[in-house]
């Protein structure tokens, strides 16, 4: 008997120059990060909220987390879509500002004694979770599908912290209460941008984001996954 798992996907969904099973991947792998989310996930909620897990990239580890588990390509490639460029900038500023030469300053806090080393620790996940979906897309290909569908999630992440979630400067918040979660309000966490009115810069966001980050990390996933034997 084959007891190899068969991927059921729409034809010509997947990109690969193999075929469409889904091809083991390190147990290692798997048992290490599940360990790693289940500390980080009650830590997180625990210290920060449930709306910590609003953020892009704290859906994007959740849907690796399910990916690895269902042996879900699509859940892997939404993740990969929506966070592969913006971990590697943080890859490349951490290092930058470990020489003394920060790039965009996205991870000073990593360098912030305020902050428990064990927090930080756990942050380290923007480090190497951009090699962790690279790895998996190796194994299983890269699924088209994941443009569209993470850019809806994207859409609906960003109205509902637009609408319901606590603008920078919000008056009575714990300090470790998540702000302008994903940007929606400006590149800043202690104030909104002024360069436009509030609405228009929320609409730009909406067409930018999938244009200038999901649009070319897909292409870039494309050429990944058929350079890959």
């Amino acid at each position: 008997m084959d007891n190899k798992t068969i991927a059921i996907e729409p034809k010509d969904s997947v990109v690969t120059n193999t075929t469409n099973e889904i091809a083991p991947i390190s147990q290692t792998l798997k048992w290490s990060y599940s360990i790693f989310m289940a500390v980080l996930i009650p830590f997180y909620w625990l210290t920060y909220g449930p709306s910590n897990f609003l953020y892009f990239c704290d859906v994007a580890i959740l849907m690796v987390l399910a990916g690895i588990w269902l042996q879900n390509r699509l859940l892997v490639s939404m993740a990969g879509v929506g966070i592969l460029l913006p971990q590697i900038a943080w890859v490349a500023d951490f290092f930058a500002t470990l020489f003394g030469f920060p790039l965009i300053g996205m991870t000073e806090y990593m360098f912030r004694d305020s902050i428990p080393l064990f927090a930080r620790g756990l942050s380290s996940f923007h480090g190497w979770i951009p090699f962790v979906i690279l790895y998996l897309l190796s194994r299983w290909g890269y699924d088209k599908r994941a443009l569209l569908y993470w850019s809806i999630c994207a859409w609906g992440l960003m109205i509902v912290c637009y609408l319901w979630m606590p603008a920078p400067g919000t008056d009575g918040l714990s300090p470790n209460t998540p702000v302008n979660i994903n940007y929606v309000y400006g590149l800043q966490e202690t104030k909104a941008q002024t360069f436009m009115p509030q609405t228009a810069y929320f609409w730009l966001l909406m067409v930018v984001m999938p244009l200038c980050i999901y649009w070319p990390t897909h292409r870039l996933l494309v050429w990944f996954s058929r350079t890959r034997s």
